[in-house]
């Protein structure tokens, strides 16, 4: 029996590499001789490096400033002329100091130091996942780190972070693009807000990152006069793009000044790995995450496994650590089963604290329910 292991991290528990390797652990109890292939996944956000390595990419790491400023060290993973980096990694939420939040003055700057870094090793195509942003900069300060001139009515280099943008009176591309030359950079992002407006990135996803509502109007102008700025330089307008108000505004960055792609996350991380080829010849596919729920279902890691697994007909389970949806839900998703950790350990923290002991127990149930 050949079953490939594809979950998604539980977040604030496990990795998905944990979250594999202690489900595999209780298949093999009861299934010594079958063959279990681990493949770890991620939608785009944190884990994306992680699941790159698992697949065999080599992990690099680079000193950059965080969210804030503060040194940071961020990983990356290359694989011959193919880079993968990640944002949440180098400027996300979960590094500001103290988790203290800065919605006004937080910059990607570390990912363009990041991407700037994965160019330096030769990689000719730069896989950025988005999600887990601290800021709302537009993107700004990645492409400064890459080589851009942002400049006010002065011709003074502004400030970082999203506040700062309002300043913004000229921005040279013309050292970013030669960074470039001869590469080109895909976003693995899932998210299809605008730059601007009540869908935007400033109005979504601010209030996430601490802004109140007279700085999310402040954010959502700033943003406003980037784009303003930015337009007759390109020839074109990409605010309303769809994915362009993604990671504070990062898309429209990636967009706008790295002539990006976006594609749905999971899809591309599935591709990067080459989950066609691992699972065209399994018996099964497990896959999961955290919480299996409505936003489960709106393109998250677990609906494109189940997807790509369908593909070659093969059956696809689920586990989560919590099951909010019912199986009826998951089988319209493709997902003929589930196991949810809540129901061996009701208590939340015990089952987030326990979570590889419970993995295990799962494995051991799922091998006995499909031997």
């Amino acid at each position: 029996m050949r079953i490939v292991v594809a979950p998604d991290k539980f977040k604030g528990s496990l990795s998905a590499s944990g979250v594999a390797a202690a489900l595999a652990d209780g298949l093999r109890s009861v299934l010594p001789t079958a063959q279990i292939v681990l493949l770890p996944v991620a939608d785009g956000g944190d884990g994306t490096v992680a699941a790159a390595v698992a697949a065999g990419f080599t992990q690099h790491q680079v000193l950059v400033d965080g969210p804030v400023g503060d040194p940071v060290s961020a990983p990356f993973a290359v694989n011959g002329d193919r880079a993968v980096v990640e944002l949440a990694a180098a400027c996300g939420l979960s590094l500001l100091p103290g988790g203290a939040l800065a919605p006004m003055e937080a910059s990607t700057y570390g990912l363009g130091q990041v991407i700037d870094a994965a160019l330096a090793t030769g990689a000719r195509e730069i896989v950025v996942g988005l999600g887990g942003s601290a800021s709302t900069d537009g993107g700004a300060g990645m492409l400064a780190a890459l080589g851009a001139g942002l400049l006010d009515a002065s011709g003074t280099p502004i400030g970082r972070g999203g506040g700062a943008l309002s300043a913004i009176a000229s921005v040279s591309l013309e050292s970013v693009r030669r960074r470039l030359d001869g590469a080109s950079v895909v976003v693995a992002s899932d998210v299809t807000n605008p730059l601007l407006g009540s869908d935007g990135a400033a109005a979504v996803f601010g209030p996430q990152k601490g802004a109140s509502p007279s700085q999310v109007a402040a954010l959502d102008a700033a943003l406003g006069r980037w784009a303003d700025v930015l337009a007759p330089v390109l020839g074109a307008d990409f605010r309303d793009t769809p994915g362009a108000g993604a990671a504070g505004g990062a898309g429209f960055g990636a967009l706008a000044g790295l002539s990006a792609r976006l594609e749905p996350g999971i899809d591309l991380i599935l591709s990067l790995l080459d989950f066609d080829a691992a699972v065209a010849d399994a018996d099964l596919v497990i896959t999961g995450e955290g919480s299996l729920d409505e936003q489960s279902l709106a393109g998250k890691a677990p609906v494109g496994v189940s997807e790509a697994a369908a593909r070659h007909g093969v059956p696809v389970i689920a586990v989560a650590g919590r099951l909010q949806l019912p199986l009826s839900r998951l089988g319209q998703a493709g997902i003929e089963n589930a196991w949810a950790l809540s129901d061996l350990e009701p208590d939340v923290a015990r089952s987030i604290a326990e979570a590889d002991r419970l993995l295990q127990e799962v494995g051991r149930r799922i091998a006995a329910h499909y031997a």
